[in-house]
């Protein structure tokens, strides 16, 4: 198995998705379905549960759960966390189980793709002069080419 940089041991790896953002309550969970059936993802591609997600995690099924394609796919459109009876934070949960994915190496290549346009110029997408002439013409304010403070918050992750 990999090195992750996360403990082996199921009990381990609860453990350290408790103490991350969300995860406090992932033990309230008694399988109801209400994320899985609420959340618009799931309606679109079925591979998407929030519900298998949180029971992979409970499993202790680490390299299964931080390899997985499927925690990319959340919106983040708080769905799933607002129909919880038992109040866990869904959303944050997945949003705190990507990091610790992108820690240890797993994420989409478009991710890294994202961090590095942002690290270098401040956006994602570059604007060039034929989007700053449009810009002029809808008599909007011609834009920076790069933002420095996105730069700048960025540096130390190098």
């Amino acid at each position: 198995m990999p090195d992750t940089g996360f403990e082996v041991a199921t009990g381990e790896f609860v453990n350290q998705v408790v103490q991350e953002l969300g995860g406090d309550r992932i033990y309230a969970c008694f399988e109801c379905g209400h994320c899985a059936s609420s959340c618009p993802v799931r309606r679109v591609d079925s591979r998407f549960s929030p519900r298998k997600i949180i029971h992979m995690i409970l499993l202790g099924m680490i390299e299964e759960v931080l390899q997985s394609d499927e925690i990319w796919l959340c919106s983040s459109c708080y769905t799933c966390q607002e129909v919880c009876p038992q109040g866990i934070k869904i959303t944050d949960l997945i949003t705190a189980i990507r990091n610790m994915a992108f820690k240890a190496g797993h994420a989409p290549q478009g991710v890294g793709l994202q961090e590095r346009r942002i690290s270098s110029g401040g956006r994602l997408y570059a604007l060039d002069d034929f989007d700053q002439k449009k810009r002029q013409k809808a008599n909007l304010p011609l834009v920076l080419s790069t933002i420095d403070e996105a730069v700048k918050l960025l540096e130390g992750r190098k």
